[in-house]
């Protein structure tokens, strides 16, 4: 259980990288921040599953991933469209 705390702890740090990136940069890299934030807060959610012992927190992973698909193209679209 310690180790899986230890590795959520870890990866927080690097959350930060691409919501800093996602609030301070162009259209284009935002997109791709967000893409990379929510990789790592996937992860982050199955790694605290592990830890909590608790199954609907890998639910909660997979509905943000599969939603993350349809924001992504939907921002694409605007962006696209928009811009």
């Amino acid at each position: 259980m310690i180790a899986w705390s230890v590795a959520v702890w870890a990866l927080l740090p690097a959350l930060a990288v691409p919501v800093l990136a996602a609030l301070r940069r162009e259209v284009a890299t935002r997109l791709i921040a967000v893409q990379l934030a929510t990789a790592l807060g996937t992860t982050m959610l199955v790694l605290m599953s592990f830890a909590f012992d608790q199954s609907s927190y890998v639910s909660l992973a997979l509905t943000l991933a599969v939603l993350n698909v349809a924001g992504s193209l939907v921002m694409a679209a605007f962006v696209e469209r928009w811009l």
